[in-house]
């Protein structure tokens, strides 16, 4: 007799909807075999999705399998596999990219099915054909789908053979560069060039006019081919100021399909999606069925099988076109499963184990809102430049039935900058948008990292802005709000610098105690840097550093233990203790009688204060005779802004440059970045070739000014 499997969400974080509950025909399904056909599961990825779909496998009672590059040996998804397995160095292509060294641990290891999570192989039809010729279980859709949904010329013709709405362009066989530049002039510009087998945002260019359409496809061509290992380009008339609106889709080997509503992913930044949210705002219910309904209708156009997301552009007119299928689990799934009470990994393995959808479409239920945003270590200040390093601290807030933290790094472990640099995803969930962006904002306070830059501030300025408040969202939101995201930098107030100071006094009046309980004189005034004494009024000057200014405190040590802080022309009256707290340090003071409470991080002499104002950071000034050169290059030519590997050099000593003319090109983090001549004059040397490797802030060339006195010939 068949078993009867009852699947309803069961996810620890999610919400059971009470009226999803409903033991209705349409919500049972008879199966036979199922998910025993799958025992245990490869995870061929790292990071958060690693994590991810072993938390729903080890629910589900399936043991999974790890493999790690040497950068990942200590990582967090090795540590929480059944069973883990070195593949290879750091470099991707060399392990998480090789199909041969990943099939070889699945069989090493007896793996029934491997989850390629998204990025590395999770759409590559060679490696999903030879997973089935092995006779092991490709959690995803059939290599035929990938091949046809992944060429985006091949996929137009489909959708639109299909009735999929779609928008015009260029996908032809002629990939000269005449050709494309010719097509570009027909379809009038702004073009979009795009790689067919692009994603992520990568082999991706905006060209504005004929002059520099070439050097926009010269990029992306050399990105494709990084990324993808093709370089087949197509054009299209670029839309200005499109919302990006994408739907969930899950189809199952026995010929059903659904959706499960879309999500808002238009706000991006370097044409990647930074804060997703589901349902999209201000998108009607007959809106919302055609774009499902022609979701459905691109999956069955393919015989979808799994998890996959149809991607739109869609217009201020809300008329939306189709613009390319993920198939794979996307990186923003998780707010689907918030507004739906469902677990799609859960969903992907018992589909790939033979059994049908566990919901039909009437069975599945939007409720609520959802915002998903994602923890970069960037520089949203200079350009979202991607950043690398420790995470010497991290706390985050606490996860609940309506919040979510997806992610594969703990205290301690390094952003390596040879994968993708994202920290976290942060998931929330509230009764309407308004209450889950609330929630979002409540939370992104909460979220304290110490030791790199990281968007977190960003992504608050974001979530407050009034436009996105009421859900004016495009592609654009970031460039035409510049402004208000990327104000000048406000000084920290006096009661900021207060705390600081405060936090430093304390700090050493631990370690005079610490001093003095091994010392042989507890009154030594060498106990203290300040030689401070009490129930004797001591005046002192602190020199504190706030980015690029230094603030001068006055500081007067008053006999009952409390200080007057003197900064610039005010006075404050300061008293406080530091407390602990779950393993952190908590500011508990008072400002001219204002009581606050803010995280306190002190590392290397630096103050970080976390508090629901923000953030700040205040520092002790390096003397100079300490501090380290950073940031300039040999006669002020270019310098490295990463780590990263020199992809090409485009001059030689003695060319001629001018001020932003393209001196290399780095590849880091997986994206293409040019390195520019910061001013005009001639290339006196390049000190790397393609191939190699710089550290950040390495000099690059050396750059010297037309006429600038080298010292050869002056008096």
């Amino acid at each position: 007799m068949a078993a009867v499997i009852l699947s309803f969400p069961t996810l620890q974080g999610l919400r059971i909807f009470t009226q999803k509950l409903s033991w209705t025909k349409k919500s049972v399904r008879l199966v036979s075999g199922g998910v025993g056909r799958i025992e245990k599961v490869l995870i061929a990825n790292r990071g958060e999705i690693a994590c991810r779909v072993m938390r729903s496998a080890k629910k589900m009672g399936v043991r999974s399998v790890a493999v790690y590059s040497e950068a990942d040996r200590n990582s967090m998804h090795v540590a929480m596999a059944d069973e883990a397995y070195h593949i290879g160095p750091a470099a991707s292509q060399q392990s998480y990219l090789s199909m041969e060294k990943v099939l070889e641990v699945a069989k090493k290891s007896g793996s029934h099915a491997v989850h390629p999570g998204y990025g590395f192989l999770s759409e590559n039809t060679e490696f999903a054909e030879a997973c089935k010729q092995e006779g092991i279980i490709f959690i995803g859709p059939p290599s035929s789908a990938i091949r046809d949904m992944g060429i985006k010329s091949t996929s137009k013709h489909i959708m639109s053979a299909a009735g999929v709405p779609i928008i015009g362009g260029y996908h032809g066989e002629d990939q000269s560069n005449e050709r494309l530049q010719s097509e570009a002039a027909k379809i009038g510009y702004p073009v979009m060039i795009k790689a067919v087998r692009g994603g992520g945002g990568k082999g991706m260019r905006i060209a504005r006019s004929d002059s520099d359409f070439l050097e926009q496809l010269e990029s992306a061509r050399r990105e494709a081919r990084k990324s993808f290992n093709d370089d087949v380009m197509l054009v299209e008339k670029f839309v200005e100021d499109p919302r990006h609106v994408e739907v969930q889709v899950f189809g199952d080997t026995h010929g059903n399909a659904v959706y499960l509503f879309e999500r808002d992913c238009s706000v991006q930044r370097r044409h990647q999606k930074i804060i997703e949210e589901a349902p999209g705002p201000d998108i009607s219910p007959e809106v919302r069925r055609k774009l499902g309904e022609a979701a459905v209708k691109a999956a069955k156009a393919v015989n979808y099988v799994g998890a996959g997301t149809v991607e739109f552009i869609m217009d201020a007119q809300h008329n939306f076109y189709f613009m390319e299928m993920n198939t794979r689990l996307q990186v923003e799934h998780p707010v689907s499963e918030m507004i739906t009470g469902t677990d799609l990994v859960e969903w992907q393995l018992r589909v790939a184990a033979g059994e049908r959808l566990p919901l039909l479409q009437d069975d599945i239920i939007l409720n609520g809102h959802s915002f998903e945003a994602r923890i970069y270590a960037e520089d949203p200040n200079n350009d979202f430049l991607p950043g690398a390093g420790p995470l010497l601290h991290l706390s985050t807030p606490p996860a609940d039935q309506h919040t979510r933290i997806e992610t594969g790094v703990r205290e301690g472990d390094e952003v390596s900058a040879h994968y993708d640099p994202m920290i976290a995803k942060l998931v929330v969930w509230g009764e309407d948008r308004s209450a889950a962006l609330k929630k979002l904002r409540y939370c992104l306070r909460q979220y304290n990292i110490v030791g790199l830059n990281t968007n977190i501030d960003f992504l608050l300025s974001l979530s407050g802005h009034p436009e996105f408040e009421a859900g004016n969202v495009t592609t654009s939101f970031i460039p035409q709000h510049y402004a208000d995201l990327f104000p000048t930098p406000k000084a920290p107030s006096g009661t900021t610098i207060c705390q600081a100071a405060l936090g430093l006094l304390l700090q050493e009046r631990t370690h005079t105690q610490d001093f003095t309980q091994i010392s042989t004189d507890p009154f030594s005034p060498f106990g203290s840097s300040s030689g401070w004494r009490l129930n004797v009024q001591f005046n002192r000057n602190m020199t504190l550093q706030l980015g690029d200014k230094k603030v001068h405190v006055v500081v007067i040590y008053n006999k009952d233990g409390s200080y007057t802080m003197q900064v610039g022309e005010e006075s404050y009256h300061v008293t406080g203790e530091l407390e602990m707290e779950d393993g952190a340090s908590f500011l508990h003071c008072s400002v001219n009688g204002v009581k606050s409470r803010p995280k306190l991080v002190i590392l290397d002499n630096t103050v970080h204060l976390f508090s629901m104002e923000g953030s700040a950071e205040v520092s002790i000034p390096v003397p100079k005779y300490l501090a380290g050169v950073s940031g300039s290059g040999a006669q002020g030519g270019a310098v490295a802004p990463m780590t990263g590997t020199i992809e090409k050099v485009l001059v030689k000593a003695g060319d001629k440059v001018s001020i932003g003319d393209p001196l290399m090109v780095m590849i880091a983090m997986k994206m293409e970045h040019t390195i520019r001549a910061p001013k005009s004059g001639v290339i006196k040397k390049v000190f790397f070739t393609e191939g190699s490797q710089a550290n950040r802030h390495a000099a690059l060339v050396e750059l010297e000014e037309e006429g600038e006195d080298n010292g050869d010939g002056g008096q």
